[in-house]
């Protein structure tokens, strides 16, 4: 599709062209599906306390998340007299660019790629990381105690366990041999002979537990949504937000519950791979595959939010420092060894 704009628009302007529609092909499809997964979830809560959940809007209550958008963007943004009008403003726009840019390198498919690059899986740790910084603009830009309080506790909650994510992922990286998310893919095609998929290999399954528990931190999901815990902080750093900037943080924080859902997906769960390496199944289009194991992992999320109560925040500070720290860096060490004697053999 480049070269064709290119043919047309000249070098420069077709490159942008091609690439504009591409991303608008990802972003928008990509809305539309969090505010479908927010309709499902909804339902899924209900259901495990034995309530109906949303069913007046539209059938089934389907057009539920639409009505909520169309009543935030109606509303008044209100915005505290005593706030960094500036930074208050500008924090719910860098959550939700910081949200979006991840899924560049998000292979959906066989080649089906925004950015295809060889250090992907970098990317993805440096993108995660800034969400931080929209996060603590919100809590201090806000001038009011418990914004800012969330804000500190996201910001060390986050460090504690991308700590933890990043010896995960290189543990993953070693055994696949690759930084590249379409090669990490490929590598998992075929596990004992018939199973397409990290998650089924001894060594890499307490990684991917490790793993799912430390992204429900990241995204400051049930039980670790001490952020936004009401009982202590009213709202969090999204207290004194109101219309389109909340629900612009709302939706970041689905846009970045799916990214970590598809990752699981991805790094673990085979990809766009079918679950089994049989060949009647690769005639199914690999992105439903991948859509299917990705909406999986999210409702595990919705159950985990429906059944677990909230941690406290020593709690939560110990599992990431005491736990999965320690036990995330053996597994480094734990697989490299493994690797040495079985794939490259010991040195001379």
């Amino acid at each position: 599709m480049t070269q064709w704009f290119q043919t047309f628009l000249g070098p420069a302007a077709g490159w942008l062209v091609a690439h504009l529609i591409l991303i608008l092909l990802i972003v928008l499809p990509l809305l539309l599906l969090v505010a479908m997964i927010i309709y499902a979830e909804r339902k899924a809560w209900a259901a495990f306390a034995l309530r109906r959940g949303p069913n007046v809007v539209g059938p089934f209550g389907a057009l539920q998340s639409f009505a909520d958008g169309l009543k935030a963007f109606l509303q008044e943004t209100i915005v505290p007299s005593a706030a960094n009008r500036r930074l208050f403003l500008l924090a719910p726009i860098i959550t939700f660019s910081v949200a979006l840019i991840a899924w560049a390198v998000i292979p959906l498919g066989p080649g089906m790629v925004l950015a295809d690059i060889n250090v992907g899986l970098l990317y993805l740790l440096a993108a995660s990381s800034l969400g931080v910084y929209g996060v603590i603009l919100a809590g201090w830009a806000s001038n009011s105690k418990y914004p800012f309080f969330s804000a500190i506790r996201a910001a060390s909650q986050m460090i504690s366990y991308e700590v933890s994510i990043g010896f995960v992922l290189i543990s993953v990286v070693m055994w696949s041999g690759t930084f590249n998310l379409q090669g990490i893919i490929q590598a998992q095609k075929g596990i004992f002979g018939f199973f397409n998929g990290f998650v089924i290999h001894p060594l890499l399954f307490p990684m991917w537990v490790v793993f799912f528990i430390s992204s429900m931190a990241e995204t400051s999901r049930t039980p670790f949504d001490i952020t936004e815990a009401e009982s202590e902080l009213v709202a969090g750093y999204q207290t004194e937000y109101s219309s389109m900037s909340f629900a612009i943080f709302y939706l970041s924080e689905n846009i970045n519950v799916l990214l970590m859902a598809t990752l699981n997906a991805v790094l673990f769960w085979g990809g766009w791979l079918p679950p089994l390496d049989w060949a009647p199944l690769y005639a199914i289009p690999g992105f439903f595959w991948l859509l299917g194991k990705a909406l999986f992992c999210f409702f595990a999320y919705a159950w985990v939010k429906a059944t677990v109560p909230r941690y406290r925040y020593d709690q939560i500070m110990r599992l990431g420092w005491k736990i999965f720290l320690p036990l995330s860096l053996f597994w480094v060490f734990l697989v490299s060894g493994t690797l040495m004697l079985t794939r490259y053999g010991l040195p001379h």
